[in-house]
């Protein structure tokens, strides 16, 4: 029942301690089960509350601020958002044996997409493509920076560091090469507007085939909207990413762009949790795949 650790900073939970906090701050929902939700996520950890309710804790000090951002904008964005999205339904406080503030939310229900073995992959690629669209569309006045909101180019030194850290690992040669090609890219001449910066499969919810939720608004904010074309490597087949592409009208620059991110991310992440995470490292490993395959073939 305790949250398996996968960073050195990380502090102690389980099921003992989010039950007593619940009890503390939120009597009424004191009777309630609390149980480990199997999750490959990084950042927070969960526990299912009762069956309606999920409980969400930050590991690490850099994900607490993501928690006051997550209850301002989540009900602000979503009345304009396609697919559910997390409910705020209780802010917790920090208690003995915890030192931050965390969340209650609304329990949605669904699975992560199983990467290579999308059901349905034109229709999810459409329905990616519909929540892109309208989050990007959001009135940006007021929003907060994304998380990865600096340009592509900010993150070379990192992404050369985590190259030579495969070694061994990945093929470097054609790695370089495809981070060599994104960088070439121009970068965007319009303003910021909002986007997600993380659709991985961890936080994408799907149901017969479908899209049905988005979670984890963690790393929301305002930023290039080529980083959410992410998506198109993290989850969809090459089969479908003309299908998204076509839908989100990324021209050749954006899709460089959104490629080039792809690759960062997935090397960055290859890189830190290859010890630690079996199921993001296997992700990240996908994603180098897909993106070198795609850079092979000119696509």
């Amino acid at each position: 029942m305790a949250a398996g650790k996968l960073h050195a900073d990380e502090v102690d939970i389980d099921a003992v301690l989010v039950r007593r906090m619940v009890a503390e701050q939120f009597p009424q929902w004191a009777g309630l089960t609390v149980e480990l939700v199997d999750s490959a996520g990084t950042s927070n950890a969960m526990y299912r509350l009762g069956d309606d309710m999920v409980v969400r804790l930050p590991r690490i000090a850099a994900a607490v601020d993501d928690v006051a951002k997550e209850h301002v904008w989540l009900p602000r964005l979503a009345p304009s958002l396609p697919v559910a999205v997390p409910t705020p339904l209780g802010l917790g406080r920090p208690v003995a044996g915890y030192p931050w503030p965390w969340s209650v939310f609304e329990w949605l229900d669904g699975a992560n997409p199983a990467v290579g073995r999308i059901d349905e992959p034109l229709l999810l690629a459409c329905d990616l493509a519909s929540f892109v669209n309208a989050l990007h569309r959001i009135d940006p006045a007021g929003g907060p920076a994304a998380y990865r909101s600096e340009p592509l180019a900010a993150r070379d030194a990192a992404t050369r560091a985590a190259i030579a850290a495969l070694g061994g690992v990945i093929d470097a040669g054609q790695v370089t090469a495809a981070w060599d090609t994104a960088l070439r890219a121009p970068g965007r001449p319009g303003p910021a507007v909002w986007i997600h910066s993380d659709l991985q499969p961890g936080n994408l919810l799907v149901s017969a085939g479908r899209l049905g939720a988005v979670i984890d608004f963690g790393c929301v904010g305002l930023g290039d909207p080529a980083v959410d074309l992410i998506v198109a490597w993290y989850v969809l087949p090459a089969e479908a990413r003309g299908a998204f592409r076509s839908a989100v009208g990324a021209d050749d620059a954006a899709w460089a762009r959104g490629r080039g991110w792809a690759l960062s991310v997935a090397l960055m992440e290859l890189d830190y949790y290859r010890g630690t995470n079996p199921v993001m490292a296997a992700i990240a490993r996908h994603v180098v795949g897909e993106v070198l395959a795609d850079h092979a073939r000119g696509a």
